[in-house]
């Protein structure tokens, strides 16, 4: 049964109840490049009730592309890849980069506990040292000339894949 949706309550009040929700995934966009990009992904994230979105590098986002989700999520900024590695504080880290992948999304048997799923720039993809550093690459097969995605719809691919895993019978909250 799906929960109520308390859009019109505080925001603190609506992280308080969501927080029980939250799935064990968190998502980094590293040196996105694209401001609307980046509040896509928090609108993404939000729906797939991901524990934190990470924005690698200086630069600024905008909010109002994520549809006031930003409100309700926890995003975290940290100013380059150093500090990001800091940040996952040993969690596992995918890299979602089709160039260097070692498998399909679609082929992931399961999601480690905790994973971090980490998106590049939509022009650069990840920087060598994440992908190099990364406990797994996982690429998104693509069929035509252009090899690549909207790093949002990237994003939302795999969230799903993950969700797919985790709510085996199609439930919906």
């Amino acid at each position: 049964m799906p929960i109520e949706k308390p859009i019109d309550m505080p925001p603190e009040a609506v992280r308080r109840i969501l927080a029980p929700l939250r799935n064990d995934f968190s998502v980094a966009v590293v040196c996105p490049g694209n401001a609307f990009a980046i509040g896509a992904i928090v609108r993404v994230a939000h729906n797939f009730l991901a524990r934190e979105v990470i924005v690698v590098g200086e630069g600024t986002w905008y909010p109002k592309a994520s549809m006031g989700m930003h409100k309700y999520e926890t995003i975290v900024q940290v100013p380059n890849v150093d500090e990001f590695f800091r940040t996952l504080r040993g969690r596992p880290l995918w890299a979602i980069e089709k160039d260097e992948a070692r498998q399909a999304v679609q082929a992931v048997k399961a999601f480690p506990r905790g994973v971090v799923l980490a998106f590049g720039s939509e022009r650069f993809g990840l920087p060598k040292e994440i992908v190099q550093r990364a406990d797994a690459v996982i690429g998104i097969p693509t069929y035509g000339v252009n090899h690549s995605l909207p790093v949002a719809v990237a994003a939302a691919i795999v969230m799903h894949e993950w969700a797919r895993r985790k709510y085996v019978d199609g439930a919906v909250v």
